[in-house]
């Protein structure tokens, strides 16, 4: 422990828990704000967490130092979510687990996927009708699983989208709550919460199972899609290739992260442009110019300025990911404190991406922020949504090519309004940054 760091008072066993249970996002801004680039609080009587500020800090722990470091509670509970996949995997194992799964990412081979994500969107809008009230964030988990299943794994899981939906956000609010405890319940006693997820990850493995067993039994291993990649790829030290077992983790952990987290940018989009009709107009007036009454393609999104810019906005306000955290394995030094096996480095994007340090105006939505040079203006670690490092989020170029192409088919169409006049949206963050209990809004067909 660091004695000259210093931190909000927290109550004699439990420690800073409960407050920060109680609203995490405003917890730690005012904690930031109030005692400067580390914070020191506890989860429970012994569990020391530090919150770094300062980029610099930061940039040493995901980049520098990295290798001193392990993934933080949150993303060990995980594994009982995701295995041991890419998000959860240490040290030599997630090189090899990385290696063999980068392929699948490369820009080009994920432009072949906008269409199906185009085609996705035009379905769902099917189902909608001018002047009716959604849950959009719903809409928005609907069509992403939907892309995710079919760029993914090469066939639609239309039926039981709804249970596996229902699975994943069981299993992310389990992780959440368990990381956030200093009391280890085991799986083995039937609480609850227990039950629930155990039922959870048992939808979520029989889907997977499936799809695996499915694409081995008519043998093609090396379709183009990342379950063929998964099936086919070898290692180039060794020849070999992965188990079952390390396939169904990959896939579960792309199947988990890599829609929920494009369906939540996406719902904060909509609700900050349902605020900003200026904004929104902007972005009608840019896809009206650009793509006219077409449906867009991978090659218009580099001409699709402003909506991109509204993406990278929002990415600023609403990070997918809130925060990352880090235990060291050995004692590390970090900007002239020394850390201990046992304690946590908490880094958040939320806190960050909201510092008037580095953004003039820091609450407000103002996608023109990004349009000049800012990012070259202010530290790498002032803004990280994805991540930073080596184990920067390998689906990042996917989600910047799905949720432009995602907003441009949308808003061709349709504006959304808030469902009421004053309606309040609260932040839940679990492992995710998502509105809690939806987002109902109302539907208005452009004409």
């Amino acid at each position: 422990m660091n004695e000259t760091t210093s931190g909000p008072k927290g109550l004699p066993v439990t420690g800073n828990l409960l407050s920060f249970r109680r609203n995490p996002l405003q917890f730690l801004q005012t904690a930031a704000k109030t005692h400067g680039d580390v914070v020191l609080f506890r989860f429970g009587p012994k569990r020391n967490i530090y919150l770094l500020t300062n980029p610099d800090l930061i940039k040493e722990v995901l980049v520098t130092k990295q290798g001193s470091f392990r993934k933080g509670k949150g993303l060990q509970v995980a594994r009982a979510v995701v295995g041991d996949g890419i998000l959860t995997a240490e040290g030599s194992k997630h090189m090899r687990q990385r290696r063999l799964i980068q392929p699948a990412f490369h820009k080009e081979r994920i432009a072949g996927y906008g269409e199906a994500m185009v085609r996705q969107a035009v379905d769902l809008m099917a189902d909608w009708k001018s002047g009716e009230v959604r849950d959009i964030h719903h809409d928005m988990m609907r069509v992403t699983l939907a892309i995710i299943t079919q760029t993914m794994f090469g066939k639609s899981v239309k039926e039981g989208a709804e249970e596996i939906g229902h699975a994943i956000e069981v299993g992310l609010k389990y992780v959440a709550n368990k990381a956030s405890s200093f009391i280890d319940v085991p799986l083995s006693v039937p609480t609850r919460s227990n039950r629930e997820f155990l039922e959870a990850s048992e939808t979520l493995d029989k889907t997977i199972y499936s799809l695996i067993e499915e694409r081995k039994k008519n043998g093609a291993t090396g379709q183009d899609d990342l379950l063929g990649m998964l099936l086919a790829a070898r290692d180039e030290d060794d020849g070999t290739g992965m188990t079952d077992e390390q396939v169904r983790d990959e896939v579960m952990t792309i199947f988990v992260a890599g829609h929920e987290t494009t369906a939540n940018t996406m719902s904060w989009i909509f609700y900050l442009l349902a605020q900003h009709p200026e904004a929104e107009k902007k972005l009608h007036d840019e896809l009206s110019a650009v793509l006219g009454d077409r449906l867009p393609t991978v090659a218009d999104i580099p001409q699709l300025i402003y909506t991109n810019l509204i993406v990278q906005e929002t990415l600023r306000l609403y990070p997918a990911a809130w925060a990352i955290n880090r235990e060291p394995i050995e004692e590390v030094e970090i900007g002239g404190h020394a850390y201990q096996p046992g304690e946590t480095l908490m880094m958040s994007q939320y806190v960050m991406h909201r510092d008037k340090r580095y953004y003039e105006n820091p609450d407000a939505f103002l996608p023109e922020r990004f349009a000049g040079d800012l990012l070259k203006r202010i530290p790498a670690f002032a803004y990280f949504p994805f991540g930073g490092g080596p184990r920067v989020c390998i689906g990042n170029n996917f989600a910047l090519m799905e949720v432009p192409l995602l907003l441009a088919t949308f808003a061709q169409r349709y504006r959304m309004r808030l469902a009421e006049p004053n309606q309040v949206v609260e932040l839940e963050p679990v492992v995710t940054l998502r509105p809690k209990n939806g987002l109902p809004m109302r539907l208005e067909k452009r004409e």
